[in-house]
């Protein structure tokens, strides 16, 4: 009796011990691709605000946000998809869509008045949604956040974030650049 007792208990452990280096494999270092996103063209996004200048247009010179549909609402032409868009895209788009009918030669300039916000979780003193600022480190975003508690890894963090329409996350070292929209997540340290 004692044998199967010992058998059942070896099985739970083999199974608490699969589960929990299964959880540790859920995180990985970060792709290549999560790398190579940090030198791309920036792609626009919901929360983004963008100052559109139609040259000699004032009534259609403003500011408008990108929706949570992905897409801004134009005077004369309705919606223009923007979500996944550069900036020279967008202007094109906008401009295409004022030749058809309202003017001859339109010349659409946009640049970013505000970026997507980031979120900063975990082992920090202030987690939360904190604006974003080109060029920002994740060191920069954790120290907007309230720098690291006591508790937290300063090693590496997690970072989720949205690329090509996928959701990634990987583990990347504290001195990496941060882009608009990513999620940082300081973890806590074992020991």
């Amino acid at each position: 009796m004692a044998t199967n007792n010992n058998k059942a208990m070896l099985l739970v452990a083999g199974v608490a011990l699969a589960l929990g280096l299964s959880g540790c494999a859920s995180y990985r270092p970060a792709p290549k691709v999560f790398h190579e996103a940090t030198i791309q063209p920036y792609r626009l996004d919901s929360g983004d605000r963008l100052r559109v200048t139609v040259f000699e247009q004032p009534s259609l010179t403003n500011t408008y946000t990108v929706d949570q549909a992905g897409y801004i609402a134009f005077p004369l032409v309705g919606q223009v998809a923007a979500r996944g868009a550069t900036l020279p895209q967008l202007e094109g788009a906008i401009a295409q869509k004022l030749k058809q009918g309202y003017l001859r030669d339109p010349d659409v300039s946009i640049e970013v008045d505000r970026y997507r916000s980031i979120f900063v979780m975990g082992q920090v003193g202030q987690p939360g949604q904190y604006a974003y600022v080109p060029g920002m480190t994740i060191i920069n975003a954790i120290a907007v956040s309230g720098g690291f508690n006591s508790r937290a890894n300063q090693r590496d963090v997690d970072v989720t974030r949205k690329i090509n329409g996928q959701i990634i996350t990987g583990r990347v070292p504290i001195t990496d650049p941060i882009l608009a929209g990513d999620t940082v997540y300081v973890r806590e340290r074992l020991f």
